[in-house]
């Protein structure tokens, strides 16, 4: 099942749809099965336990018991979700009903922020008080086993969306991810890694697993690497293991998924960069195996079953998010049971790896240092450009300098000729301004001698003369 000698690991996917045939994705977790037959299975198994007197429960007495669980929890919450046993009925409330309704149609795909404001106004007050309610009471019973508090959630989860049934099925699925980035985001601290449950024992086993397995190479799985002659720097499934690793940074179980989805995009990225081949399931597979061998997510199991516990039904079932996460499933599932036959080794060569008896062949070293020699002569090729670009830009720069300090010069010495000229025609205006004063006494004087002369008599004038 796990491996193929000529590419990748060998998973078809009728292998990763539901035992049960019943057209879902199925879980290593739920040993095939998806999350609906996994628990219609596990209940004749509690079928068979004594009863009180010793005997054995008959099937349809335990379905009965069950069903009547079921409906008394369900009750319970829509009680606590309605503040009735029942939801409102349309005959009495359908206007107010239909207004409550009505700016939840609008609501554009992934707007958490407009979610929380309607949930807010006024109209919808009654569902934000069930929410508070809700959350309150899973706050205040967070001793309860982690697997009741599931049961609890995917409940509420239920009653709420019956709330919206006139709604089309993709409208309902887009408001209830918001409902659960709401109601998760507060109870992940109550809930993640339960003390009800081995989940932090099994994160420290896979991670020392993880650890021992580092000297596995992408040729032992198969994993298609760009060759000498394709750009590539460093490691081109670098981006798919930051997403993985940034899974656990998030509280909804949807951002988990939505970091998982962001991995095996960026794996099928650079499987399309690094293979002149198109990427298949096997080479996705392999490429996702060496993507948690490099990356070792921070409590991978507990983010995996958080996921599984309290995320919605439909996000692990179908469509694009429920398949890459059963393929991640598949990776851990085959990490835990990874053997020799597995990487095409003898027994005795994989125990001397894990022994750390062995190494990577010599030829693979060789490889590995001419593949690192090769990127060394490119970057120092890249480091030359850039010097040579530096050297130019430095010259340019000096040249623009010499250029500012030339046009500042000529500047400089325009404005002192201009000031020279000023001063010039200052001193001019001053020089003709007074000879003009000094002149008119004389032609004053001049003046009054001719009147004088007027005023005397003829023979006067002449005997002067």
């Amino acid at each position: 099942m796990w491996t193929d000698k000529q590419r990748g690991i060998r998973v078809s996917q009728q292998e990763l749809l539901c035992k049960n045939a019943c057209g879902y994705y199925g879980n290593p977790v739920w040993q095939g099965f998806c999350s609906k037959c996994w628990r219609e299975k596990a209940r004749p198994a509690a079928a068979s336990r004594p009863s009180s007197d010793g005997t054995l429960l008959t099937f349809s007495k335990f379905e009965e018991k069950k069903s009547t669980e079921k409906g008394r929890r369900i009750n319970t919450m829509r009680r606590l979700f309605w503040g009735s046993p029942s939801p409102p009925k349309p005959q009495e409330s359908s206007e107010r009903h239909a207004n409550v309704l009505k700016p939840y149609q609008s609501l554009e795909p992934g707007d958490f922020t407009g979610f929380l404001k309607i949930l807010k106004s006024p109209s919808s007050q009654r569902l934000q008080s069930r929410c508070t309610a809700f959350l309150n009471t899973m706050e205040a019973y967070h001793d309860l086993p982690v697997q009741k508090q599931s049961d609890l959630v995917q409940d509420f989860f239920q009653s709420f969306a019956e709330y919206f049934s006139s709604f089309p099925e993709a409208q309902v699925t887009r408001i209830m991810e918001h409902v659960e980035k709401l109601i998760m985001t507060r109870l992940h601290k109550w809930v993640f890694c339960h003390d009800s449950c081995d989940d932090e024992q099994t994160d420290l086993a896979l991670q020392k697993r993880i650890r021992s397995l580092n000297w596995i190479t992408p040729q032992m799985l198969s994993v298609p690497f760009p060759d000498k002659k394709t750009a590539v720097t460093g490691d081109p499934f670098l981006s798919a293991i930051t997403a993985i690793i940034e899974m656990d940074a998030k509280r909804a179980p949807q951002d988990k998924l939505s970091c998982v989805s962001k991995c095996s995009q960026h794996v099928f990225e650079a499987l399309s960069t690094s293979n002149s081949e198109p990427a298949n399931a096997d080479d996705f597979l392999s490429a996702l195996v060496y993507v948690v061998l490099k990356a070792n997510p921070p409590r991978l199991h507990s983010n995996m079953q958080y996921v599984i516990r309290f995320g919605l039904p439909h996000s692990l079932m179908a469509g694009e998010s429920g398949y890459y996460f059963t393929n991640l499933s598949c990776a851990v599932a085959f990490i835990e049971k990874l053997d020799g036959p597995a990487l095409n080794l003898s027994p005795a060569e994989f125990d001397g790896y894990m022994l750390r008896q062995r190494a990577p062949s010599e030829g693979k070293r060789q490889q590995v240092a001419g593949d690192a020699q090769h990127l060394f002569v490119e970057l120092k090729g890249r480091q030359e450009k850039l010097d040579q670009g530096m050297d130019a830009l430095n010259m340019q720069l000096q040249n623009w300098v010499k250029a500012v300090h030339s046009q500042l010069d000529e500047a400089t010495a325009q404005f002192a000729l201009v000031q020279k000229e000023v001063a010039a025609q200052g001193e001019l205006s001053q020089v003709s301004s007074s000879s003009s004063h000094n002149a008119s006494p004389q032609e004053d004087d001049k003046d009054e001698s001719a009147l004088v002369l007027a005023d005397q008599p003829a023979g006067t004038q002449d005997t002067d003369c």
